[in-house]
């Protein structure tokens, strides 16, 4: 209760203020001034205690002054009313305080244009690198496959295993890497009031792949009283109110879990930028609560334990894009000129975000950021945001050039299932063998997986669809390979040179060429050739000697670049 007994305290100073000048200036009985003075200050502290007790206002400049200027706008006509009831009010009196009020009405618009202007130094808080593009996807990075719809769709139907599931919904969902596993993490959370009246507290958490369609969600029994739908003193954000009443909360409280299974709330905060609401993105905090017995802990959101993936918020994380790509030259520029503006697609899975895993099991959020110029639907780049750190890292290479954005690549599967009504979710850009790709998730109405389509970001007509991630992948390489003209299928793959016998051959034909695959002896890695580079390769046959340059991908097959073959020349 500190942090709301603190606020309200804070918030009556306008009041207190305007009760002493009466006292000092009116010609009326000062004790009775006082006396009707302090009970309507009780009267007021209270009713304003109880209301913060459900808003939670964060004691910020901004807040509190705002706090001040209506409770004082609400309380003071009542108090002059009451010391003389059906008389004119003393001029004397009226003055000084509507002289105050407006004082506080005129710093109430500065702290407003104070907030406009300091965004530019919001943005300049945050700590940016730039790189051309990103490594090509390999085989250690787990793509988050699994749109959190779809997993959502699965839990529900799991929720029978709960006992008393009448009590309960599903809360967040959160991506987390427990062990090699990357899962969604979603609390039980109580339904309404009265479940939380007779519940008292929670059941557990369920887990479920984020990388494998096919998984099935596991409810793991861990009983929790301090959650997001508890009430009262067991409410999450109450719990860290009352603690850090100066600090503003970043969206909703979510759930990770330890090395041993153990849940805990994490929630992002930070104190604002001097006398505005906007965050210093160098010194965000995280804290870290004990869902049994409400414990908890502040640090700094890189210092957060090991297990936590997320300690910057997904909100903080698209709050961050913002300003970022919008107001890189400040508040004026994002409205007039919009010079440099980048404005972030809104087409994450969390709060316009999606989380992501590299190779490291490093998670990051990623955003694809599009022209603020109207009709306007190719990408200006990405950003990847570490979801520890904060650190935002732009890539705005020539390989993004031109590419096609999220929303693009969302409505290219839209279109593609008119009559079904699949709709593409969760769209990511990955790096693969040189190509800018969207990996995009297909779903029903009803949130049920149906396909992969993987796109290539340059070539709206480039599409392939396929039942699993694996599958699709290996189908779009494949297709990659087959294109004449995509030269730079392969670009980031170091060049090898290789030599052996011609085990086996396999010449397919498509609408885009000639395909020649072949193994070689004592070699399983299949190597492939377009016959556009290479014409003679189509005369390949068993027991032919071959001498060629090679890129090798890291799903067991080659592309070949260059090949001569012994016997035959062009």
């Amino acid at each position: 209760m500190m942090g709301v007994l603190i606020a309200s305290l804070i918030a009556m100073i306008g009041y207190v203020i305007g009760l002493i000048l009466t006292v000092s200036i009116s010609k009326s009985n000062a004790s009775r001034i006082m006396k009707h003075g302090m009970i309507l200050f009780i009267t007021g502290y209270v009713l304003t205690a109880i209301l913060f007790y459900f808003i939670m206002p964060a004691i910020t400049v901004p807040n509190m002054l705002a706090a001040n200027l209506i409770i004082a706008a609400v309380l003071l006509p009542l108090f002059l009313y009451m010391i003389r009831p059906g008389e004119k009010k003393e001029t004397r009196v009226v003055r000084p305080i509507f002289f105050f009020f407006t004082i506080g009405l005129i710093a109430m618009i500065v702290v407003i244009i104070a907030g406009f202007t300091t965004l530019d130094e919001a943005n300049q808080t945050i700590i940016v690198s730039e790189e051309e593009q990103a490594k090509p996807l390999s085989k250690d990075e787990t793509p988050i496959t699994v749109a959190p719809e779809f997993a959502r769709n699965k839990i529900q139907k799991a929720m029978s295993v709960v006992p008393n599931p009448q009590f309960y919904d599903l809360g967040k969902l959160q991506v987390q890497k427990i062990g090699n596993d990357v899962v969604y993490v979603a609390p039980v959370e109580f339904s309404d009031f009265w479940k939380f009246l007779r519940g008292k507290e929670t059941a557990g958490y369920f887990t479920i792949s984020a990388t494998n369609v096919n998984a099935q969600p596991s409810f793991h029994e861990d009983s929790m009283q301090y959650t997001n739908s508890s009430y009262f003193q067991k409410y999450v954000g109450r719990v860290i109110y009352n603690q850090y009443p100066q600090y503003i909360q970043s969206g909703e409280a979510q759930l990770e879990v330890d090395e041993d299974g153990k849940p805990w709330y994490v929630q992002t905060v930070y104190r604002p930028m001097s006398i505005t609401n906007k965050p210093n993105l160098e010194e965000l905090k995280v804290v870290i609560i004990d869902p049994d017995s409400g414990d908890m802990k502040m640090m700094d959101t890189a210092d957060a334990p090991e297990f936590i993936e997320g300690s910057v918020s997904s909100e903080m994380a698209s709050l961050e894009n913002n300003y970022f790509g919008k107001y890189i030259h400040g508040w004026l520029n994002s409205v007039f000129g919009k010079k440099d503006v980048k404005i972030p697609n809104a087409s994450g899975s969390e709060s316009e975000v999606t989380p992501v895993f590299d190779e490291n099991g490093e998670m990051f959020y990623f955003t694809d950021l599009t022209s603020p110029k109207e009709n306007i639907d190719s990408a200006l780049g990405y950003t990847l945001i570490n979801a520890r750190s904060g650190e935002l890292t732009y890539y705005g290479g020539e390989m993004n050039n031109g590419i096609m954005d999220s929303e693009g690549a969302k409505q290219i599967v839209n279109k593609e299932y008119p009559e079904k009504k699949w709709e593409g979710y969760m769209p990511v850009l990955y790096n693969v063998d040189g190509n800018p790709t969207w990996i995009v998730n297909v779903l029903d109405p009803n949130g049920l997986h149906k396909q992969y389509a993987y796109i290539k970001a340059n070539d709206s007509d480039f599409v392939v669809f396929g039942d699993t991630a694996k599958e699709t992948l290996d189908a779009y390489r494949m297709a990659l390979l087959q294109a004449p003209g995509n030269v730079g299928s392969t670009g980031e793959v170091e060049t090898e040179s290789v030599s052996g016998e011609v085990n086996r051959v396999l010449v397919t034909s498509t609408e885009q060429g000639q395909v020649v695959q072949f193994l070689l002896t004592d070699n399983s890695t299949i190597y492939s050739v377009n016959a556009s580079k290479a014409p003679m390769a189509i005369f390949l046959e068993q027991g032919d000697r071959i001498n060629a340059e090679v890129k090798v991908l890291d799903n067991g097959t080659a592309t070949v670049e260059e090949m001569t073959i012994e016997g035959l020349s062009q």
